[in-house]
């Protein structure tokens, strides 16, 4: 993050950042509320109100006041009033994992003070160590510490569920108008956005991991090995894990993680569940809950398969969906660009649930709509129901809708079990986790997987009819020109998406 000016003016005061422990790049100003200011007597000394601008898009909030006073503790929360919070936040979460973090931070712990910074950056830094999308995860842990497995639930859900009933209506209008000139004209712009885009992930992954030749070594092999030996996405992973395994014992200050939400712990006031409060009755660890917990989720994902496989058979394509995503949900380490050449390598060339074309176009929608990136896995599964008609001609959208939650279903389910089952093990310590060198390999060779993913999609875009064709102008012209904006102006993705849409808009009607 780039270093940002660290001296601000508050009330004819200039107030250092750096002197207050906060760290470059976090924009903060603060402003004094006239509730400060006693009726008579001496003026005592007021306290200044934060207003908090987080960075990335549709993530600017000013709050002229707290949501409780800074002296007193927030009162109880209701699970019906988290359900209320829950929900907007899946309405509002948009830019990716590191804005959703951004808004869970600045409403839970700055404004509404449900839990205490430290509190807040320990959960999450269990949630970066599992495989799934982080954010969401974070969502759950926090709903569940507080209401229970119930208050869990409802805010995992309610993190998910706004973005995958706007991603079954926009695969709709994709599958059903992408003949449209206008359908095909923005695409066409957005295609060539998505592969900038994926290069910038990798940029972004690797600016944060590659810290030594032993993991640009690393990132290195792995994209020879899935490049050029077509080695399978899970053999690269577990190869990874056994080299950070070794690493971490013989050469523990190269696979040590460099990066996290770790820091410096800072203070709100008083919050509801602060530093100090113990952790309450469900969250102690028990072998019975434990189990407990196992046994539920091994019915809850036994039941809907062995449904799927009496129903329909193994070899039908939305039994061999909900298998295929479940092993894709528990490979999702380093984010979902990491697990996006799996789902290629499986949905595109091996099963054929959709085009290499359609892929790139499921990324934009992911990329433009609230809600975790992977929730791309549902337009890959609503595509591949409906071109399938997996429930015959007359119930095509029918078909896409069930394919998409069934897909949903497997991919998330993991991440619920993670949370509700290591939760206890989590709370039982505040100190930082340990043996994270497996993961820091793992994310190292994604790097190499992600790049490769990026010349992948910029072969299909710049070359359509492949090599043998003629090389496409007009996208590398949009490419570079997105690439620019991500790389030297840091804009945002989702006004990069749109640039690119109205550019590929203007050229495909001036070549019509």
């Amino acid at each position: 993050m780039l270093a940002v000016l660290s001296r601000y003016v508050a009330g004819g005061h200039a107030v250092d950042m750096e002197e207050q422990g906060r760290p470059p790049g976090e924009l903060r100003c603060f402003t004094f509320s006239a509730y400060d200011r006693p009726a008579v007597g001496k003026p005592r000394a007021r306290k200044p109100v934060p207003r908090t601008r987080a960075s990335g898009p549709f993530m600017e909030t000013i709050n002229l006041r707290p949501a409780v006073s800074e002296d007193a503790r927030p009162g109880p929360v209701s699970l019906r009033e988290a359900f209320g919070f829950w929900l907007k936040l899946g309405f509002i979460s948009f830019g990716g994992p590191a804005g959703q973090i951004a808004i869970m931070h600045q409403e839970l712990v700055e404004r509404r003070r449900w839990l205490s910074e430290r509190r807040f950056l320990h959960a999450l830094n269990y949630c970066m160590l599992l495989p799934g999308p982080e954010a969401q995860q974070l969502a759950t842990y926090i709903g569940w510490l507080m209401h229970r497995s119930w208050g869990g639930v409802v805010a995992g859900v309610l993190f998910v569920l706004p973005s995958l009933l706007l991603l079954i209506m926009l695969s709709w209008l994709y599958i059903a108008f992408n003949d449209l000139p206008l359908v095909a004209g923005l695409f066409y712009g957005i295609k060539p956005a998505v592969t900038a885009i994926v290069l910038h992930a990798a940029h972004r992954i690797g600016a944060r991991t590659l810290h030594n030749p032993a993991l640009w070594s690393i990132a290195v092999a792995s994209f020879v090995a899935i490049f050029a030996l077509a080695v399978p996405f899970p053999a690269i992973v577990a190869a990874a894990a056994l080299i950070g395994y070794a690493g971490g014992r013989l050469r523990p200050h190269s696979f040590g993680r460099q990066h996290g939400a770790g820091g410096m712990a800072r203070g709100f006031g008083p919050a509801l569940i602060d530093d100090t409060t113990p952790p309450p009755a469900h969250a102690r660890f028990s072998w019975r809950r434990l189990g407990g917990i196992a046994l539920v989720g091994a019915l809850l994902w036994l039941l809907p398969m062995g449904g799927l496989t009496m129903a329909l058979g193994w070899q039908h394509s939305l039994t061999q969906m909900g298998w295929f995503f479940t092993k894709a949900a528990l490979l999702t380490f380093g984010g979902a660009y990491a697990v996006l050449p799996y789902v290629y390598q499986g949905a595109v060339m091996h099963h054929g649930w959709l085009t290499p074309t359609q892929m790139i176009d499921g990324l934009a929608l992911g990329e433009t709509t609230p809600g975790p990136l992977i929730m791309v896995v549902a337009f890959v599964a609503f595509v591949g129901g409906y071109v399938k008609a997996m429930f015959g001609p007359e119930s095509l959208f029918l078909a896409g809708a069930v394919a998409a939650v069934v897909v949903t279903w497997f991919t998330f389910l993991p991440s619920f079990l993670f949370i509700l089952a290591g939760g206890p093990l989590v709370e039982s310590t505040h100190n930082q986790l340990r043996f994270t060198a497996p993961l820091t390999a793992i994310t190292a060779a994604v790097v190499g997987v992600i790049v490769n993913l990026a010349i992948f999609f910029g072969y299909h875009v710049l070359w359509p009819q492949g090599f043998s064709g003629s090389f496409d102008a007009a996208s590398a012209a949009i490419a570079v020109a997105a690439a620019v904006a991500l790389f030297g102006f840091k804009r945002d993705v989702i006004h990069v998406i749109a640039a690119c849409a109205v550019a590929g808009l203007a050229v495909s009607m001036l070549q019509s």
